[in-house]
């Protein structure tokens, strides 16, 4: 039986349960072959078995992203996808496989950062800047990553700037500490909400300490 015949789409169903359990089989199974059917599929005619494939992968990704980690090529050439969710979904994957190819990861970042922006998705500039957190842990990327990352807290929207904080803090040492904490300090006033304040004044008080 082909690995699309288990697809939420093919069971007429429209919740994504037999997804995520069909991608529970494939990483209990560590079934290389159904991930390759998977990613060949992609670019299927149907756009809903579309959006079920890259819905498998990136839960493949986030439980054992070496069974998907090979296919970064084809992830991030499916950010130029027609079907948002695939381009969303892609970014997903990307984002559970930054630390098993980073290499590959960061000589894409300039499309990642650029699609991030332009597709105007939150999940896929969540995505994106969870990436470049990813890519800040290791030295050979540090640096470009760091100010990349530096950029995003500047100029995302004030919903996410929060989070963003928190996604950062970890990065933050003696050496970037200033820089991270002028951008808190110069967007923390312009907040909406008094939520958004409060986790950011928390970051802020952590960082007397740290």
């Amino acid at each position: 039986m082909s690995v699309l015949d288990k697809l939420a789409t093919a069971l007429n169903r429209r919740d994504e349960v037999p997804n995520q359990e069909l991608a529970r089989r494939i990483v209990r199974d560590s079934n290389a072959a159904a991930v390759k059917e998977l990613v060949e599929n992609l670019n299927h005619q149907n756009k809903a078995i579309q959006s079920d494939c890259i819905k498998v992968l990136y839960e493949i990704g986030g439980s054992n992203p070496d069974l998907i980690a090979r296919y970064y090529k084809v992830f991030a050439k499916q950010l130029d996808s027609k079907n948002n969710r695939v381009v969303w979904g892609a970014m997903m994957a990307l984002d559970t496989i930054a630390l098993k190819e980073p290499k590959g990861v960061y000589g894409m970042l300039a499309k990642i950062l650029r699609v991030a922006d332009e597709s105007g998705s939150i999940i896929a500039r969540d995505h994106a800047v969870g990436i470049l957190v990813k890519l800040s842990t290791l030295k050979p990327y540090q640096r470009d990553c760091l100010a990349l990352l530096i950029e995003q807290l500047n100029s995302c929207p004030n919903n996410q700037f929060p989070m963003y904080v928190e996604m950062s803090f970890p990065l933050i040492d003696a050496d970037n500490r200033k820089r991270f904490q002028q951008v808190m300090e110069q967007r923390l006033p312009k907040l909406e909400r008094e939520s958004q304040k409060k986790r950011v004044a928390k970051v802020l008080k952590k960082l007397t300490k740290k």
